[in-house]
This record gives structure tokens, C-alpha cells and sequence, in this order.
């Protein structure tokens, strides 16, 4: 499913840039007709719901164009949110020291899910290192299904 969120992504990122906003991720979830393709914005002024029905017009049609995505499927638009997910080797830089729950595509020392610190990032191999009450790890990028910022109260 990461093929289809990355074509989607470089198909709509130029579009979306071009309306003031900045494209974070895309994400994909089939399930038949309950299919959902969810966008997540962002703009330094924040994101309201006004922002997401204008992006949401403007991919509509060019989903409708582009049509990247056979079957049906329901089109979210949404702001990151206070449990922001993180998509790119850019966001992880950005949230260096900030806690975050993650899971991997496979086990990794045996298991799929960790919670720690953003201890370092390395763009040379593609790796962050996760600082957990267990003890540090080391996660490829690539091998990461999904990372969320954990909000703290």
C-alpha cells in the first residue's frame, strides 16, 4: 500500500504546495468499498476546516483525472493533529528529542512496536536512533509503517 500513498503523494504534492499548504503525508487504507486515502496538511497559520475542503476540491478533481486508484474509496483531508505522524526523513530531524510510538512493516529484536525518544537521526543510513526504557534502537526509515508524535498532557 506504500506504492499507491507514494504515487498518490508525487501526483498531488505540486497541487497542493501550489494552494499555500504543505502536503505531510498521504496514507492509504483498503478495505472495498469502505477504501480511505487520507491527506495530511499543514501551513504555518495552521490548518482549519476551510483549508480542508479547499484542498479537498482541488485533489478531487485531479484524483478524478489522474485516477491512480481503482475501486472506490473515501477522500480525507485532515491536519496532522496534536499526534502528529511523522512520513519522511525531514520530520524525524524536525522532532529530534520528542517522544513517539511507532510500528514497523517486521519484528525488529523481536518485536513491531516502540515507544521512546528521538535520540539522533543519520541521512547517511537512513536510520534514526529510538531512546527506549528498554534501551536505544536502531529503525531503518524504510521499515516504518507508521510513527506518531505522543502527546503529553
Amino acid at each position: 500500500m506504500a506504492k499507491i500513498a507514494d504515487k498518490v503523494l508525487s501526483i498531488l504534492n505540486p497541487s497542493v504546495h501550489d494552494l499555500g499548504y504543505e502536503l505531510l503525508g498521504v496514507e492509504y487504507v483498503p478495505s472495498g468499498k469502505h477504501s480511505v486515502l487520507r491527506l495530511y496538511i499543514d501551513s504555518d497559520e495552521g490548518i482549519g476546516v476551510d483549508d480542508c475542503e479547499t484542498v479537498s476540491r482541488q485533489v478531487s478533481a485531479i484524483m478524478d483525472v489522474e485516477d491512480p486508484i481503482s475501486g472506490q474509496y473515501n477522500l480525507e483531508v485532515s491536519s496532522p493533529g496534536i499526534e502528529r505522524p511523522l512520513f519522511s526523513f525531514p520530520h524525524y530531524r524536525r522532532f529530534l528529542g520528542h517522544d513517539v510510538r511507532i510500528r514497523t512493516y517486521r519484528a525488529i529484536e523481536g518485536r513491531r512496536n516502540f515507544s521512546g525518544t528521538i535520540g539522533s537521526v543519520s541521512e547517511n543510513s537512513n536510520t534514526i536512533e529510538l531512546v527506549t526504557e528498554l534501551g536505544s534502537v536502531t529503525l531503518d526509515i524504510d521499515l516504518i509503517e507508521k510513527a506518531n508524535l505522543v502527546a503529553h498532557f
